[in-house]
C-alpha cells in the first residue's frame, strides 16, 4: 500500500470491519502473518483484509493458474492470491529486500503454501528481464505493488509475460488524490501518472481504474486485461 497523508474519516475504517465481519470473519494464517511481519518490523503497508479477499476473490474469477505478484513485502497478499491457485498452481513473487523476502516465505510456509510459491529477492527489473530472456510467461494474473517510480516498466513486463486474457492488477495509483497533480515532484506521482499514460495509450489493454477508501485510507486499483473486448 501506500504511506498515508491525510486523517480518515473513521466510518471508512468501521465499514471495513462490518463488512469482514459479516463476510470474512476469522483468518488465523493470515492474523499470524500480520503479527509476524510486525515483530519482524516490517512496515504496515499490507492491504486490508477485505481488499485480499477482494483480489483472491478476482484471481478466482480469472481462472488463474499461474501468478505473479511483484512486490512480497511479508506475503500477506501472496497468500491471499496463492489460495486461488488450484493445486498444480504456481505464483512466483517478487521482493527487493532479503529480509522480507525471509519473513514471507515463512508465512507462506506456515500458511502451507511453499509447494506453489516462489519468493525470488533482488531488483524486479532485473528479475523481470531475465523471466521475460527464459520466456517463463504466460501469467494468467499479475499484480503490481512496487516501488511507483517503475510501474510503467511493470505493466511492459507484465504484457511480455502475459497472454490475451491477462489480468493486470496495479495497487496505489490513487495516492490520495495526488496523481492529479501534473506539477508534482513526487517520484512516485510522477511514476503512477506515466503507469496510467501507458495504460491509457496501450492498443492491448482494456483498463479502467477505481477509488477505495477505507481502513487503508484513500487510494486505488488500476485493473487491466490484456486483450480487446470481443
Amino acid at each position: 500500500m501506500v504511506e498515508r497523508v491525510a486523517v480518515p474519516d473513521p466510518a471508512w475504517t468501521a465499514v471495513d470491519g462490518y463488512i469482514g465481519d459479516k463476510l470474512i470473519g476469522d483468518d488465523p494464517a493470515l492474523a499470524a502473518t500480520l503479527a509476524a511481519n510486525a515483530a519482524a518490523g516490517l512496515p504496515d503497508i499490507d492491504v486490508s483484509p477485505v481488499q485480499g479477499r477482494m483480489l483472491h476473490l478476482f484471481a478466482r474469477m480469472a481462472g488463474a493458474r499461474r501468478i505473479l505478484e511483484i512486490g512480497t513485502l511479508g506475503g500477506y497478499l501472496t497468500i491471499c492470491l496463492a489460495r486461488a491457485l488450484p493445486a498444480d498452481g504456481a505464483l512466483v513473487s517478487l521482493e527487493l529486500d532479503p529480509h522480507h523476502a525471509d519473513v514471507a516465505r515463512a508465512n507462506i510456509a506456515a500458511a502451507g503454501l511453499a509447494d506453489r510459491v516462489e519468493v525470488r529477492t533482488g531488483a524486479a527489473i532485473g528479475a523481470l528481464g531475465a523471466m521475460i530472456a527464459a520466456d517463463e510467461g504466460p501469467f494468467d494474473l499479475v499484480f503490481i505493488d512496487a516501488d511507483k517510480e517503475n510501474g510503467a516498466d511493470y505493466v511492459r513486463a507484465a504484457l511480455a509475460l502475459g497472454r490475451p486474457g491477462t489480468t493486470i492488477i496495479v495497487d496505489n495509483v490513487v495516492r490520495e488524490g495526488g496523481v492529479l497533480d501534473p506539477a508534482s515532484d513526487d517520484p512516485r506521482i510522477i511514476g503512477t501518472r506515466a503507469l496510467f499514460d501507458l495504460v491509457g495509450a496501450e492498443p492491448r489493454l482494456s483498463a479502467t481504474a477505481v477509488q477505495t477508501v477505507g481502513a487503508k485510507k484513500w487510494d486505488g486499483f488500476l485493473l487491466a486485461v490484456v486483450g480487446p473486448p470481443a
